[in-house]
């Protein structure tokens, strides 16, 4: 079990929705803001919390918009990337974070590209943690290599029957997502009750997975910028089971200050697989920011 601390629990009104948010840290520590992907919530982050505030960071982690005890709007349309990334700036003007550091998972990732692209002069750095470059995604979704891994994007496009298949068995397929893409199988029972209480809020499978619909029906605004000129790092689990390995690199290229750390014996969730190696790789690269 992680060692956890001292956590505060808001509800942030955002603009559109209103977000479950858990701080931690000290008030005048440098923020760092970390986004969650599919299918997690604030606990995804529960190795990182405790050496981020030991080291002196502020830690903002929220419930994205379809998850947990965040609003989960009924549209699918509301899920838009861009929405999305409304979400991250309201939270910024809400909480008056000055340029925090971006890290991000997952679809928390691609949040996390879109918004560095969109808006890079409201962080300080930015790492990606298993998610491309969204050029580079777009790109390799043309490749059958590809379309085999990312299969199920497409079975979640049908309403209704995703819901009823993910809920199905308490949330059994959730659960089998998490430990198939991961390599020490890290997950505990305690994380286990956890994710099925987020999972079984009304709503949220549905949300969850409106994501997904949202990006197949409606796309994403072409950013201004294709590069991030941030400090950056990415961080990669290697035996990632969902996105294939020929696009990190390509991904890296596109961070103009960054470099590129590969954890060979991590799967997907890497920050869950070898979260000590994780942590190290954040906290030295967070260090070396200047002032």
């Amino acid at each position: 079990m992680p060692t956890l601390p001292p956590l505060e629990h808001h509800d942030v009104d955002v603009g559109e929705v209103r977000l479950h948010v858990v701080t931690a840290g000290p008030a005048d520590g440098v923020p760092v803001l970390l986004l969650h992907g599919f299918p997690e919530f604030w606990w995804g982050w529960s190795h990182q919390l405790g050496p981020l505030v030991e080291a002196g960071y502020r830690v903002i982690v929220p419930d994205q918009r379809g998850y947990n005890t965040s609003d989960k709007p009924a549209r699918t349309k509301d899920y838009r990337l861009d929405s999305l990334v409304g979400d991250v700036m309201g939270l910024l003007d809400a909480l008056q974070l000055d340029r925090p550091a971006l890290v991000c998972h997952d679809w928390g990732g691609a949040v996390g590209w879109q918004t560095i692209l969109t808006h890079p002069e409201r962080f300080r750095a930015f790492v990606p943690m298993n998610m491309p470059h969204l050029g580079v995604m777009n790109r390799e979704l043309r490749t059958w290599r590809q379309l085999k891994k990312s299969w199920y994007i497409f079975a979640f496009q049908i309403p209704g029957v995703a819901e009823r298949l993910l809920s199905a068995n308490d949330c059994q397929k959730l659960v089998g997502a998490l430990f198939t893409n991961t390599v020490n199988r890290p997950f505990t029972d305690d994380d286990l009750v956890r994710y099925r209480e987020a999972w079984t809020q009304p709503g949220a499978i549905r949300g969850m997975v409106s994501w997904y619909r949202a990006i197949a029906r409606h796309g994403a605004s072409r950013p201004p910028h294709r590069t991030v000129d941030l400090p950056s790092r990415m961080i990669w689990g290697k035996q990632d089971k969902a996105l294939g390995f020929p696009m990190v690199e390509p991904s890296a290229a596109y961070l103009t200050q960054g470099d590129l750390q590969v954890i060979d014996d991590a799967g997907h969730f890497v920050q869950h697989d070898c979260p000590k190696r994780v942590n190290e790789l954040l906290l030295e690269f967070l260090a070396s920011l200047p002032a």
